[in-house]
């Protein structure tokens, strides 16, 4: 093989996202929540009544992933979706009351975060992030 198993780039961004998920899933809480849907959450937050799929396309998120948490995230009364072609999807109150009570609990993850990884660190996922997408 050309390259080594340990050089595997998807790999290794994989297995760095599945450790910034372990912080942020330790201030989380009892929340019965997973990343994906936080950020789903956060997302309908800041944009407010969207297309489904735009959810995706910010969150580079695949379709099958976002119906699936939308789904959940709807039984959990934290969002409505219409029932139109292309689907709507909107925070209820008590979406956006979670939301809320999340934000704090995300920043404190973040600061712990980005003091592990420093200023450099940032600076490179931010390189790397541009360079690939």
């Amino acid at each position: 093989m050309k390259y080594e198993l340990e050089q595997c780039i998807g790999s290794r961004i994989r297995r760095l996202s599945r450790i910034a998920d372990g912080h942020i899933r330790s201030f989380l809480g009892d929340h019965k929540i997973t990343e994906n849907q936080m950020t789903i959450l956060f997302t309908l937050h800041e944009l407010g009544r969207v297309e489904q799929g735009k959810v995706g396309e910010v969150l580079c998120l695949e379709r099958s992933t976002v119906s699936r948490n939308i789904k959940l995230l709807e039984k959990q009364n934290l969002l409505l979706r219409t029932t139109e072609y292309r689907p709507e999807v909107e925070l209820t109150t008590q979406g956006l009351d979670l939301v809320k009570v999340l934000i704090p609990q995300w920043e404190k993850a973040m600061d712990v975060l980005v003091e592990q990884i420093q200023a450099d660190g940032m600076k490179s996922l931010n390189m790397l992030e541009s360079r690939m997408h």
